[in-house]
């Protein structure tokens, strides 16, 4: 199969899967895994995809964002090691803040048999967290019917009624230059209002998030502590000089 082809089989398959592992490609084109390598490299160049470990992701415009399911079986395993490292920085009576989305919703299983306090502004974190009988607020506000987040003016009146110890805020991209960014500025608005409400404040993030830049700025990179699982060790040196991260198994 000459490259060109490749190259054009390699997209189709990621616009229908999102994520495809390099195993997948060497089965799928019958070239080598070196060969499949340099067809990754080339197209990561041509910023029309994102190289991850062991395969490729989909590069997603500064517009799109996907739903609530589509990302919770994305990564799913990455973003419970990431929340369970987010979770060890919780202390007893900590009032926490606990932003909507699907890496977030990972920690509350290991809150169990903690005497603290959750806030959060996610409709599907609420079931668990009644289930393990946390105690619990939620903001008021509009419901983002795609992520199922508590957006808008009133959440925001209703989260600067807060003071937390600690708040952990998803992110849809982040980049050395732009810092921590997202598609939509209303939920952009309420991230920025729970980091200034925080005495502490982490940022929750898988590697696929790396290298990306959404429409919304959030925050720049030195305004919290990032938590990740994976990078590469020039992107780690990078990010360290301007900012705190915590790496899942560093």
């Amino acid at each position: 199969m000459l490259t060109p082809k490749r190259h054009v089989l390699i997209e189709e398959l990621l616009e229908k899967k999102r994520y495809i592992t390099i195993q997948e490609l060497v089965d799928t084109t019958g070239v080598s895994e070196s060969t499949i390598r340099r067809d990754l490299s080339e197209l990561e160049k041509q910023n029309r995809l994102i190289r991850v470990h062991g395969g490729a992701s989909l590069r997603h415009t500064t517009r799109q964002e996907l739903s609530y399911p589509e990302k919770s079986i994305q990564y799913v395993e990455k973003k419970k090691s990431i929340a369970k490292l987010a979770a060890t920085v919780i202390e007893e009576h900590d009032f926490i803040y606990l932003d909507a989305g699907t890496t977030t919703y990972e920690m509350i299983p290991h809150l169990v048999d903690r005497n603290i306090t959750v806030v959060t502004n996610g409709l599907t974190h609420l079931d668990l967290l009644s289930q393990l009988h946390i105690q619990t607020y939620l903001l008021g506000g509009f419901v983002k019917e795609t992520t199922k987040a508590l957006i808008g003016a009133r959440a925001l009146t209703s989260l600067g009624e807060y003071h937390f110890n600690k708040c952990f805020i998803g992110v849809n991209a982040l980049d050395l230059n732009h810092g921590y960014t997202t598609p939509d500025p209303e939920e952009a608005a309420i991230k920025q209002k729970a980091l200034e409400c925080s005495e502490q404040r982490y940022i929750l993030a898988d590697h696929s998030k790396l290298h990306q830049v959404a429409f919304a700025k959030i925050a720049n990179l030195d305004a919290a502590t990032l938590i990740i699982d994976e990078m590469n060790e020039d992107t780690l040196l990078e990010l360290k000089q301007k900012t705190e991260i915590k790496v899942v198994n560093e």
